[in-house]
């Protein structure tokens, strides 16, 4: 991989030639790398030491980030009566019972995140296969199923994210964007890992935090120094 000059930099004032940055080096040259005309997406990706083909080695949450992603969010509710009212009073872009239920079918997903009242969830057992695969169905401990899901709408919309670890162990998230202080990525990233690691399995031993990277929407991975932060 070619190597730019600010990360050259960057590794040299790390006393690094190569190999991972420490954390604060790593912000600076993933936002510094930024050479397009949007505000890129921060995106974290940490290999976790889980054997993902194990039930009980699941790794999958939420987080608060307290400076949030920086991205619109549109929010979709499955709910009727006060509960539709909540989603409704909080934000919520589309809430509906049987026509977002008719939506969802015919493939029309005009949202980014789905939450549904425990009692809906049935209703969302025939289209599992479609919202499934996309990251798109409720989970409970993502926040997605809620009594209130005004309250749910009200934590996606501040700068939730999401996680979830994939078939090789590893999970990734927006933590920001390159427009955002170091400062506040900084705190979003901890915050982010404080999250992972009250997500370990009991079942998982050894290293939890095996190795980390950020980049950007359209730059290179950024590998960071894990061993403080673990």
């Amino acid at each position: 991989m070619k190597v730019g000059k600010r990360l050259k930099s960057l590794r040299e004032q790390s006393g690094r030639a190569s190999g991972p940055l420490p954390l604060d080096a790593a912000i600076a040259a993933v936002r510094g790398g930024s050479g397009v005309k949007f505000d890129e997406t921060v995106e974290i990706a940490v290999r976790l030491g889980i054997d993902p083909k194990r039930a009980d080695q699941a790794v999958r949450g939420a987080v608060a980030l307290p400076a949030g992603t920086g991205r619109t969010v549109r929010v979709a509710v499955l709910a009727s009566g006060a509960a539709a009212e909540s989603a409704k009073a909080a934000g919520a872009d589309r809430v509906g019972m049987e026509d977002l239920l008719a939506d969802i079918k015919a493939g029309k997903l005009e949202f980014d995140a789905l939450v549904s009242t425990p009692e809906n969830m049935r209703h969302l057992a025939p289209v599992g296969k479609i919202l499934g695969p996309r990251g798109l169905m409720p989970n409970p401990k993502t926040g997605g199923v809620a009594a209130d899901p005004g309250e749910a709408v009200k934590k996606i919309k501040a700068g939730q994210a999401n996680f979830r670890a994939d078939k090789t162990g590893a999970v990734s998230a927006p933590v920001g964007k390159a427009s955002f202080s170091e400062e506040d990525l900084r705190r979003n990233i901890e915050s982010f890992l404080d999250a992972l690691k009250r997500a370990k399995p009991s079942a998982s031993k050894g290293v939890y935090l095996r190795r980390m990277f950020l980049s950007t929407t359209m730059g290179a991975g950024v590998q960071v120094d894990v061993a403080p932060l673990r």
